[in-house]
């Protein structure tokens, strides 16, 4: 019933683009801050952006400032992370979670997860 679905992954050289969503159902994605996740083989889960639920504040990873954008679409009910300029170092599986209360770029506490999407930045 509750179910968070990213999509939009796929291979893209450095420096090219891919968009991601995160598509909420079964609860109002708008209720939560919504947080984008990726986790590299062999590493851990890392915070990458997220977005509160009221003001639409924005929080980044200093490594992804100026180069990912986070932003919602409560018609859609879904949440995307616009991925510029993308590095080798970006490669990862992708996940979004929801957070009743504010947005953190820790794993912690987050109510819901997707399944992951895979970006892979290779030339």
């Amino acid at each position: 019933q509750v179910q968070l679905v990213e999509s939009g992954g796929g291979l893209v050289q450095p420096g090219g683009s891919l968009r991601l969503s995160c598509a909420a159902s079964g609860f109002s994605s708008d209720d939560y801050a919504i947080g984008w996740f990726r986790q590299a083989p062999g590493k851990e889960r890392e915070g990458v952006s997220c977005i509160n639920k009221n003001n639409g504040t924005t929080r980044y990873v200093d490594s992804v400032k100026g180069r990912f954008t986070i932003s919602r679409d409560a018609a859609k009910n879904t949440v995307s992370l616009q991925m510029n300029n993308l590095k080798p170092e970006d490669t990862a599986v992708y996940y979004c979670a929801a957070r009743r209360l504010y947005c953190l770029l820790r794993i912690s506490d987050y109510d819901f997860w997707g399944q992951g999407t895979q970006v892979t930045v290779s030339s």
